[in-house]
């Protein structure tokens, strides 16, 4: 007997994909709030103002200033495991290889001149990356958020842990 054919719905976890959606969600809360709209690249370039910096006051205080760097790695770790459905097997690759990436950019803050060479032109003309070397030569390195994206894989290897366990128990009662 065939097994049934399997769709790209059926393949993907739903749950570590939410998870990490959420995730964004509250660090594009830290930007709209905590931080002026001047350094916020999806803020800065719109046309419209939708900043809340001026309105609200600063809710995420001292953790805001690395929680962005935290929930980066966490989200997009869980949404790249959730979209790969690759199992406990791969955790730790896709962990591994978004801390790296994470620490690349952070210590391109660091080391900017280094950091604005590896960028190719043709950056310029496409949107997110255009602002590439924006981000290497006014943003800040901060041992915290070394810190805090170290904190961000181990917690969402554990995340996947959890979530992962229980799509092979459901899978397996179906």
């Amino acid at each position: 007997m065939k097994e049934p054919l399997r769709t790209f719905s059926d393949t993907v976890h739903w749950c570590q994909i939410l998870i990490g959606v959420a995730g964004l969600l509250i660090g594009t809360l830290v930007y709209l709030v905590d931080r002026p709209p001047g350094q916020t690249y999806f803020i800065y370039n719109s046309s419209v103002d939708f900043s809340l910096y001026s309105i609200l006051p600063n809710i995420f205080g001292f953790i805001g200033n690395s929680l962005p760097a935290f929930i980066h790695v966490f989200s997009f770790i869980l949404i790249t495991a959730g979209i790969l459905s690759s199992g406990k097997r791969n955790y730790i690759f896709i962990c591994s290889a978004w801390l790296l990436i994470d620490y690349a950019f952070e210590l391109g803050q660091k080391y900017s001149a280094i950091a604005l060479k590896l960028i190719p032109d043709w950056f310029a003309g496409i949107p997110f990356l255009e602002n590439s070397q924006y981000y290497f030569t006014r943003g800040t390195f901060d041992f915290h958020d070394l810190l805090a994206i170290t904190s961000g894989t181990i917690m969402a290897y554990f995340v996947l842990l959890t979530t992962g366990e229980r799509g092979v128990k459901n899978e397996k009662r179906q």
